[in-house]
């Protein structure tokens, strides 16, 4: 679908009828060969027919008789041969005339065929240059509903240029792979986003290959196709492996890693990290008084509450039922503290709604642990916080503790 046949004529017919063409002399020259064998005709007649005439006719009486209907006979003959030579020659461009319509049927033909095939693409089908504005030469009807614009106000950049559609960065990526696939003599695939007429944006794929012509000029033929929706779908999918369903924050899984890399990150710079571990006080009695739905509603409700309250760099995930773990980057013991001080008192301030337009008052109760002061790998800082949540269950709930420095002792 992108190599150059779809921008062929039919070569085998096309050649066929160039060389008859080819092998026939111009029509002025082959006038002038009749033009020249029938003066010499004329004249041989002229200067031997009397002599033959009188050779093979020594009797007067036969020989005025012959002499009388010499120049009939001569019209005679020439008529004939200029019959013949004219039959021959019509009927051979008549032939080629026939050739010459049959190709012309079939070139009509074949791009009537495809044209309906690129009109009846999902995508849109193109010929450009290989420069940096992607100069359109030929564009299939699928540009409107791909762009937003008519084939003709790309072709030629008459109203934009292609590469106006895609940003600058993913313009330079895309000319870069393209050139590498045309060093190798291969087919390129790429995917980037386009910008449509109206402002909206949409994701592609486009497949092509380089097209060297007869000029030694370049061009790349291919096909693009809009892949908006099985994008959409990859970021569900990914949503899906990594995010909680229920809440939308980070599940364990990927909580785990960015732990562990934050972690790492801490250590290459020797910079503090702190751990938050939080779980609702009394949650159970949420469930069994007004049903799961109103708990799940109150579980949706916090976490937007925790996220809105944290900074853009800080991670919020949860950890299973109604635990959370909050990873705060660059923060030591004392801001660790009053942040979680702060969501405590936020949680307690806010009461929670249950989704029938009732609320719940709800209180938290969160353990902290720092590193390194607490632990030095991630287990180890998660334990440190999981015990010194449970510390605050202890004392209480609705309170903040912190971890014990001597509970790193088995740390390493």
């Amino acid at each position: 679908m992108c190599s150059s046949d779809l921008f062929m004529e039919p070569s085998s017919s096309k050649s066929q009828g160039m060389k008859s063409l080819n092998e026939n002399r111009t029509p002025l020259r082959r006038a002038g060969w009749a033009a020249v064998v029938y003066l010499i005709a004329g004249f041989a007649w002229i200067a031997f027919s009397d002599t033959l005439a009188e050779t093979w006719f020594p009797d007067p009486k036969t020989l005025s008789v012959i002499q009388t209907w010499k120049g009939s006979f001569f019209v005679l003959i020439t008529g004939v041969i200029l019959f013949s030579v004219l039959l021959r020659q019509l009927t051979k461009d008549r032939a080629l005339l026939n050739l010459q319509h049959r190709q012309r049927q079939a070139l009509r033909e074949r791009e009537r065929q495809l044209q309906i095939l690129m009109d009846n693409l999902p995508g849109m089908a193109y010929r450009c240059l290989y420069d940096p504005d992607w100069t359109m030469k030929f564009v299939s009807q699928g540009c409107t509903k791909l762009t937003g614009y008519e084939p003709d106000e790309l072709v030629n950049n008459r109203v934009t240029s292609y590469a106006a559609l895609v940003s600058d960065a993913s313009n330079q990526q895309l000319f870069e792979q393209v050139r590498v696939a045309l060093e190798k003599e291969e087919s390129f695939s790429l995917e980037y986003e386009v910008t449509r007429k109206d402002g909206s944006r949409i994701w592609v794929w486009e497949r092509g290959r380089g097209v060297q012509e007869d000029d030694g000029s370049l061009h790349l033929e291919g096909i693009i196709l809009d892949i908006s929706d099985r994008k959409v779908l990859e970021t569900e999918l990914e949503q899906m492996a990594t995010r909680d369903p229920l809440t939308g924050l980070l599940n364990r899984r990927e909580m785990s890693r960015v732990l562990d890399e934050e972690l790492q990150r801490a250590r290459r710079y020797q910079r503090p990290m702190a751990v938050l571990w939080v779980d609702f006080d009394h949650f159970k009695d949420v469930n069994d008084t007004y049903g799961h739905a109103a708990g799940d509603s109150v579980l949706r409700a916090i976490s937007r509450l925790l996220l809105g309250s944290v900074r853009s760099v800080d991670s919020i995930g949860r950890f299973g039922g109604e635990e959370f773990v909050i990873v705060l980057p660059e923060m030591d013991l004392e801001e660790a503290q009053e942040t979680a001080e702060r969501l405590r008192r936020k949680v307690a301030e806010e009461p929670q709604p249950l989704g029938n337009g009732e609320a719940v008052p709800l209180t938290i109760s969160v353990g902290v642990a720092v590193y390194p002061d607490h632990g030095q790998t991630a287990s180890t800082l998660c334990a440190a916080a999981d015990k010194a949540m449970y510390l605050a269950k202890d004392r209480g709930r609705n309170c903040v503790a912190m971890a014990h420095l001597h509970d790193q002792v088995h740390n390493q």
